[in-house]
């Protein structure tokens, strides 16, 4: 994790900026979201400059929103004016958190950077709610154009840490492979692809 996060640590301060590309993706991520943390308790998990928490925390009782990166959270506070969300720097793989501590968790565009994402998935279950819900939208680079794949390669050039490259259908089924029941999906237009998925604790991995 060391590599990465001083990736995102170096580019905290610009991230905000190379986002607004995806800004339409983002708004209608915001309101398949908003629905989903209505009067919940939620973990952002890899939260960067707190985007997605900032947008939809109105909607929530509470987000604690966490990334591993320092100099992300850092930016992050900067301008955060609600007393409902808590952010934090945190390992996803290793949370201080009790079991079953949230009603919803959302890993936003991280899975697919981060090396053995199911151990993270596991990490996820233990702190999520028997009921709770899992929402983890992720790019899904396979699933692009030419062009989409050249951009995926000059990013990893750069030093950007893409570990898996999933179309939307494996995704999904990585999901599931992985101890969850995929209760709701659905594929956003962005700069890459982005799946949506909303998801329950299988009830036997």
């Amino acid at each position: 994790m060391e590599k990465s996060q001083t990736f995102w640590d170096k580019n905290a301060g610009r991230y905000d900026l190379f986002m607004r590309k995806d800004a339409a993706a983002y708004a209608q991520l915001y309101g398949l979201l908003r629905p989903a943390v209505r009067r919940k308790t939620a973990l952002e998990l890899a939260t960067g400059t707190g985007l997605i928490a900032k947008n939809i925390v109105s909607s929530a009782d509470h987000i604690e929103a966490t990334d591993a990166s320092a100099e992300m959270i850092a930016e992050a506070r900067r301008d955060n004016r609600s007393t409902k969300l808590h952010f934090s720097v945190q390992d996803m793989f290793h949370l201080p958190y009790a079991d079953e501590s949230f009603d919803v968790i959302i890993v936003a565009n991280a899975l697919h950077i981060v090396p053995e994402p199911q151990n993270a998935l596991s990490e996820i279950r233990r702190v999520l709610r028997n009921d709770g819900v899992l929402v983890a939208p992720t790019f899904t680079h396979a699933d692009n154009s030419f062009f989409g794949r050249v951009k995926a390669f000059a990013m990893k050039l750069a030093g950007f840490p893409l570990h898996s490259r999933w179309t939307s259908e494996e995704y999904l089924a990585f999901l599931r492979e992985n101890g969850w029941t995929v209760q709701k999906s659905t594929v956003l237009k962005a700069s890459f692809p982005l799946t949506y998925a909303e998801c329950a604790k299988q009830k036997e991995l």
